[in-house]
């Protein structure tokens, strides 16, 4: 080894170390933070809306209530049901990384209640009679609350909170009677012979798409292909229900309640981005026949090793406690903090009509704002469920739908990765091709999560021009 590479060794050493002292600090701080933020919440919501929500600190409370009757297990709602009629109503899952997050203060916490739990147990055995022990569920009493809306029928709340934005733009929903998903449809409106819907990734929104490839496809792929981009729900101009849980089922439900059934589409490709990968496999694998192609962009996948939690070690992966790179910083934020990310949402979301304003006037108005206005259109709840009940509670189901689309899918399989994403890796693509061996990926040099279409729109579009031409013709 040459001297100059023992040094870059030695550089690359010191700050991984550094790199790791400083997140241990900043983070012990946020776990402090997150705990007092809990509190403060707490009194403002009860003094603005004269209640206060349960959040995921809150303690596991007894699943048997008035409304209605729900069994968990684990992380797996298994049964839901009414008192009044006794059917199932839905199946659902909730990730348990929205409750079960190893912190500083968290494990004190534990510790404390279980020692306490203990005691209490101790005290009240003597009294006990035999035969009057039985074996309950027991989930966070946050959910516990949105479920018992689902069961007793309630009508989704369309009012934002106080810590939501209220603009027209991010409310436009709550106008129409329709309860169905914001989609652009560009492309042929006559004889149609293709669909393309297009998934965006987190905190996102359809103009990811709209903004950047849409104006780049030439007329002719636009009189034969119906173009689709969604707002997924909970984000840009789509409802925003409080009581959501954002789960795989609501998501997918949506999507085809807003574009497979009002459109008629019979056959379509797919088109996804980040997390809307995760959607885009579970919606191929659901319609295996209809689709003509899948192309995916930066998927998160990461194979769970044996003898680990799937949900917990894809949190982990995602948002790893670091302060360094940045965006894996900003994914620890979103991931790890209910209340620390909420407050990001607050000055953020809520304010973004003055983020806009800054950009534009800073920059002379010389850029679109279509990625801030993705930024910043959602509410903490949809970010908040959505980052765990999709990218982390599918974590233990992503293999099965890749083997699935091995398996069953005819089209053409291409996965898109931008070299230097720090947010997902490139390994997650080769991932993604190790267990679909026929899917095609293609590394962009320089290019990173977001750069891989922006930036790159006029080249991405010819690649998925020719992608749906190839795969047309041969279907």
């Amino acid at each position: 080894m040459s001297i100059i590479e023992r040094v870059k060794s030695t550089f690359t050493m010191a700050g991984r170390i550094l790199n790791e002292v400083i997140s241990f600090f900043v983070f012990t701080v946020l776990d402090v933070l997150d705990f007092l933020l809990c509190y403060i919440y707490r009194v403002i919501d009860f003094i603005v809306e004269a209640e206060w929500k349960p959040c995921y600190c809150s303690s596991v409370k007894q699943t048997i209530t008035s409304s209605g009757t729900i069994l968990v297990s684990e992380s797996k709602i298994v049964c839901l049901t009414s008192s009044s009629s006794c059917n199932k109503l839905q199946l659902e899952e909730i990730s348990d990384t929205l409750y079960t997050r190893s912190s500083l203060v968290s494990e004190v916490s534990k510790s404390t209640m279980n020692e306490l739990k203990r005691l209490k147990l101790e005290n009240s055995a003597p009294i006990l009679k035999r035969g009057t022990l039985r074996s309950t569920f027991t989930v966070n009493s946050s959910i516990v609350e949105m479920l018992q809306g689902k069961i007793g029928g309630l009508k989704s709340n369309i009012v934002p909170r106080w810590s939501d934005c209220d603009c027209k733009t991010c409310n436009s929903w709550t106008a129409s009677s329709k309860d169905s998903l914001f989609v652009h449809v560009d492309g042929a409106k006559e004889n149609v012979r293709e669909n393309v819907i297009f998934i965006h990734g987190f905190i996102s929104s359809s103009e990811f798409w709209t903004e950047t490839v849409f104006p780049n496809f030439t007329k002719a792929t636009k009189s034969k292909y119906r173009l689709f981009a969604v707002d997924l729900l909970g984000f840009g101009r789509s409802p925003k229900p409080n009581e959501s849980l954002y789960t795989l089922r609501e998501h997918l439900d949506m999507i085809e309640k807003s574009v497979l059934e009002p459109y008629n589409v019979k056959s379509f490709h797919i088109v996804a981005h980040s997390l809307g990968c995760i959607l885009a496999l579970a919606l191929a694998v659901k319609h295996p026949a209809l689709i003509k192609s899948l192309t995916l962009l930066a998927p998160p996948y990461f194979p769970t090793p044996k003898g680990e939690e799937a949900t917990q070690y894809m949190m982990r992966r995602i948002a790893p406690r670091r302060v360094w790179p940045v965006i894996a910083f900003g994914a620890s934020l979103a991931c790890w903090y209910e209340h620390v990310s909420r407050t990001i949402c607050l000055l953020i979301c809520k304010n973004h009509r003055l983020w806009e304003f800054l950009t534009k006037l800073i920059t002379r108005n010389r850029i679109r704002t279509y990625l801030v206005d993705g930024f910043c259109c959602h509410t903490h709840n949809a970010a908040w469920h959505t980052l765990h009940n999709i990218i982390c509670g599918t974590a233990g189901k992503i293999e099965g739908y890749l083997d699935m689309v091995k398996n069953r899918l005819k089209g053409e399989v291409t996965v898109i990765h931008g070299e230097d994403d720090e947010l997902i890796p490139v390994e997650c693509s080769y991932n993604v091709q190790s267990r679909v061996p026929r899917a095609r990926v293609n590394v962009v040099k320089n290019k990173d999560h977001i750069t891989i279409v922006v930036g790159r729109q006029q080249a991405f579009a010819r690649e998925l021009e020719e992608i749906w031409n190839n795969n047309s013709t041969s279907n």
